[in-house]
């Protein structure tokens, strides 16, 4: 098995950055949903309410990041040092965590685009959310503003069978890409639904590794096009006729990187070994 892609997103629920290497911390890859846009209730906005988030273009800049959308002027934003900290939630049913408010012309630029009132914010402190679900890593183990887990991994093989399934339905959505389901880690050379298997044992991506959590179920945002905002059917319609495990549909796992040795190596390359361990 080799990783064929890697992608981060550094504003959550907005565009993807594709990147040749990336760094692995405890939290996530170095960059990945550090920044969150939230509602006047500060709960974060996704693309399960707004698929306009797609439009939204984020560069990481040293200290900040720099914001593009089609025809607006681009935003260069400064990571906030300054402040008291404010309580933010992923989901309104998780615990919150303090993050920092960006500067007020980020709110208005963002708000301006997406048509409603919202602000930006940045984790500052990546150690201090940790892992909604407590009960299946360990406790020290700390996330980014993704939704539960630190890294998502999928299989190319398993896109290429449900692209298959759809296709053979005559599916007019078919085939779907891969960013659908906006993983970061990508891996190929092995088997359709290869991944099932891996779910408590630990992989080996280069010189990192990492725990596999648990399958990753997937949600609303799976059905939108990632390059233009609009939502089909698929492929929730079609994982939900062959993807239905413990109640959820499945794509993809989740993964938690397990520290290693001080001073060893923690960049994710493109073209690496990928190895599960005994």
């Amino acid at each position: 098995m080799r990783l064929v892609s890697l992608h981060t997103y550094p504003v959550k629920g907005c565009y993807r950055l594709d990147l040749a290497d990336a760094r692995v911390e405890p939290w996530g890859l170095a960059g990945d949903r550090r920044w969150m846009i939230v509602d006047e209730d500060s709960i974060g906005v996704t693309q399960r309410q707004v698929t306009g988030l797609v439009a939204i273009r984020p560069e990481l800049r040293p200290g900040g990041l720099l914001l593009r959308a089609a025809g607006r002027p681009a935003l260069e934003v400064t990571e906030p040092v300054d402040g008291e900290p404010v309580a933010v939630r992923v989901f309104s049913n998780l615990a919150a965590a303090p993050a920092r408010r960006a500067e007020p012309a980020a709110d208005d630029w963002l708000s301006r685009l997406l048509d409603r009132k919202v602000r930006l914010v940045w984790l500052g402190d990546p150690t201090v959310r940790p892992i909604p679900d407590a009960d299946l890593v360990d406790p020290a183990d700390r996330v980014s503003f993704a939704d539960g887990y630190p890294l998502l991994l999928a299989n190319r093989a398993s896109l290429d069978a449900l692209n298959s399934s759809l296709l053979e339905s005559g599916n007019v959505e078919a085939p779907l890409p891969m960013t659908r389901f906006r993983p970061n880690v990508v891996v190929g050379g092995t088997g359709p639904w290869a991944e099932d298997a891996w779910t408590g044992r630990r992989l080996r991506i280069g010189p990192v590794t990492f725990l596999v959590a648990k399958p990753c179920g997937r949600c609303l945002v799976t059905t939108t096009d990632q390059e233009t905002g609009v939502r089909g059917r698929e492929p929730l319609r079609t994982l939900a006729k062959y993807r239905r495990i413990n109640r959820q549909l499945v794509f993809g796992q989740n993964l938690v990187p397990v520290p290693g040795p001080a001073g060893s190596a923690d960049t994710l390359t493109i073209g690496d070994p990928v190895e599960l361990l005994p």
